[in-house]
């Protein structure tokens, strides 16, 4: 996107407060609205399908399979989804009460819109993970300032110039631009940040957020692995992890990060794995349609990095690179025998696949331990008590056993990371959540005023007896006696002190 297209930054804090004096309104709290919002927000994908899908391919040259399935799809269901189920997402939920002095009075929980909520989109699924939380925000009966990523530029001009044209501009605003755009926003104080990205940058969003305490929603990224048990299918794993691995270019924040496998399996996993690679992308993936690209030459030289700092022999298979054409072959690494290669140390966020031999299932358990909790986990075994193990002794955002990315998929699963790979989620009714307050309710009888002063002071014998069946019930503590003696002095005391209110009246 041509940076003179950018939102002004001196205009950026007008934009937010015009946002805030809208929400100040209540017009995003009525239902109807947010019903009427997020089917115009399904009218946008519809009419501009084709527009979305060429501005993907001018990004990332995704084919239009990958665009629909892991970009346009999961937004229409997750818009459908909440219209047919807002009524019952924000109805109030009565409560259970415990406090026996309450036992005459109505307590509920209301769901309601937070306000005003940033939305930071990223340019791996520039659609995908701007518009999915922008409709749990909406459904939610929030205010919302999109930025999308500008490294995918196309996409972002796209949602700038066309997106306003069907939501209501008073309660939605799209802001186009890089670092100072994205700063200067930082600086506003918002109800809450969404934020889809490294780490690195989450750490720049939380610390803004913190000036005005404000909650985020941070989803980040880390190396997930993917552990191959003995007893695994080879030729399944393999078409499984390699359309994982290579679905968008690797450029996904739950791609298959590194395969753990026993020295056992290695050299037929491996082969396995290049069989896949040849037959989805090939003898020569470059002219493949189905392959993608890097998303520019920044990205595509940090990749480059990290295969030259390789042992040249550690190359597997792949390994091509074409700069000018941001083109990086399907590559696998491998087997290596420990992990403290070049290419274990960050997440590689690209289509470089490294192959780690371990000695066991329990030597992998601890390989994954060691290092920061990841965004997903892949576990391919066909025992059952093999995958509960691992599962059971392990962290990770989510977990998948036999296949790879389809969790994400499955909007009913919240999807989010916890450490290193994220905090909060989203997805279904999480994404409602993320973006609504609970606020406690109580609505107190007003009578029984006469017995209820009890709790006045000054405090005297009377008032404490009384009290203490009133706050415990008949679950009075042992160090009060029996209950029978807990209720003849509650009958006692309160009719002394009754009786003594009356006289002083």
């Amino acid at each position: 996107m041509n940076p003179s297209k950018f939102t002004s930054v001196d205009a950026i804090p007008s934009l937010v407060q015009s946002l805030r004096d809208t929400f100040d309104t209540g017009v995003t709290k009525d239902i109807q609205f947010r019903k009427q919002q997020l089917e115009k927000l399904i009218q946008f994908m519809d009419e501009n399908m084709k527009n979305i899908e060429k501005a993907i391919w001018d990004d990332l040259r995704k084919h239009k399979l990958e665009a629909n399935i892991g970009e346009v799809n999961p937004v229409i269901m997750e818009a459908q989804y909440m219209i047919k189920n807002l009524d019952r997402l924000t109805q109030p939920v009565s409560t259970t009460k415990r406090f026996a002095m309450n036992s005459l009075d109505k307590t509920l929980i209301r769901r309601e819109p937070k306000g005003v909520v940033l939305i930071i989109g990223a340019w791996n699924y520039p659609i995908n993970l701007a518009l999915l939380p922008l409709v749990g925000a909406i459904a939610a009966g929030n205010c919302v300032i999109l930025k999308p990523s500008e490294v995918t530029g196309h996409t972002a001009e796209l949602l700038a110039n066309q997106l306003p044209k069907y939501l209501d501009q008073r309660a939605y605003n799209v802001i186009t631009g890089a670092v100072a755009e994205t700063t200067a926003l930082l600086k506003e104080r918002f109800d809450h940040i969404f934020y889809t990205g490294n780490g690195h940058v989450g750490r720049i969003v939380m610390q803004a957020a913190a000036e005005h305490l404000t909650p985020v929603t941070l989803e980040l990224g880390g190396k997930s692995p993917a552990i191959v048990a003995p007893d695994a299918d080879l030729s399944v794993t393999a078409n499984r992890i390699i359309w994982g691995k290579f679905f968008n270019t690797g450029q996904t924040c739950v791609a298959p990060d590194y395969v753990l496998v026993t020295k056992d399996t290695v050299e037929p996993l491996m082969d396995a794995f290049r069989k896949s690679i040849i037959n989805f992308y090939g003898d020569n993936p470059q002219k493949e349609l189905s392959y993608g690209r890097i998303v520019n030459q920044r990205h595509f030289d940090r990749l480059k990095g990290l295969l030259d700092a390789l042992d040249k022999d550690s190359i597997y298979f792949g390994g091509q690179t074409d700069r000018d054409d941001l083109y990086i072959a399907p590559t696998l690494v491998g087997p290596l025998k420990t992990m403290d290669a070049e290419v274990m140390k960050e997440e590689i966020f690209g289509p470089v696949l490294p192959v780690v031999v371990a000695d066991d299932v329990n030597a992998m358990i601890r390989m994954v331990n060691a290092r920061d909790t990841p965004l997903a986990m892949y576990i391919f075994a066909k025992d059952p008590n093999t995958y509960h193990k691992i599962v059971d002794n392990t962290r990770s955002g989510g977990v998948l056993v036999n296949d790879t990315l389809m969790h994400l998929q499955e909007m009913s699963l919240p999807f989010g990371g916890m450490g290193a790979s994220g905090m909060g989620n989203y997805h279904g009714d999480n994404s409602f959540y993320t973006f609504t307050h609970e606020r406690a309710t109580m609505i107190k009888y007003p009578g029984l005023e006469g017995v209820l002063s009890a709790r006045y002071p000054p405090y005297n014998e009377d008032k404490e007896k009384i009290m203490y069946l009133l706050v415990y019930g008949f679950n009075t503590p042992r160090s009060m006696g029996s209950t029978l003696r807990a209720v003849t002095g509650f009958c006692s005391a309160m009719w002394r002190f009754l009786f003594s209110k009356k006289k002083k009246e």
